[in-house]
């Protein structure tokens, strides 16, 4: 019996910690697979912002935003890291751009931007 108890808690500690690994970032266009359920069709999950600067060397940029609703974060202007150097290509500083964030390896992570007319 006692050693049921240990296999059954070295399972559960197990699967705790398989589900609790944040998913790799995904090139744009991917669907998204495995523990985070994504954005696609959720508009909530987007966010509104306009793009002040692009360092593509640094795969970075700079966005002044409104609410992300996803993270629980105020408007604010801030950082992100791209998620992958693509979705930077057809982004420059002034356009306005609605866009997902997520917290991967305590970075916030830009997962998809696409520019507003």
């Amino acid at each position: 019996m006692k050693k049921l108890i240990v296999a059954a808690f070295v399972l559960a500690v197990g699967a705790f910690a398989w589900f609790s690994l944040p998913s790799p970032p995904r090139p744009p266009g991917e669907a998204p697979s495995g523990g985070h359920a994504g954005h696609a069709g959720d508009p909530s999950a987007l966010s509104d912002g306009v793009v002040l600067s692009v360092d593509r060397s640094a795969n970075a940029l700079t966005i002044s935003h409104g609410p992300l609703h996803n993270l629980g974060m105020p408007p604010m202007t801030m950082g992100f890291q791209a998620g992958h150097p693509a979705l930077l290509e057809r982004i420059k500083p002034g356009d306005k751009v609605r866009f997902h964030v997520d917290v991967i390896g305590g970075a916030f992570t830009l997962m998809s931007i696409e520019p507003v007319d």
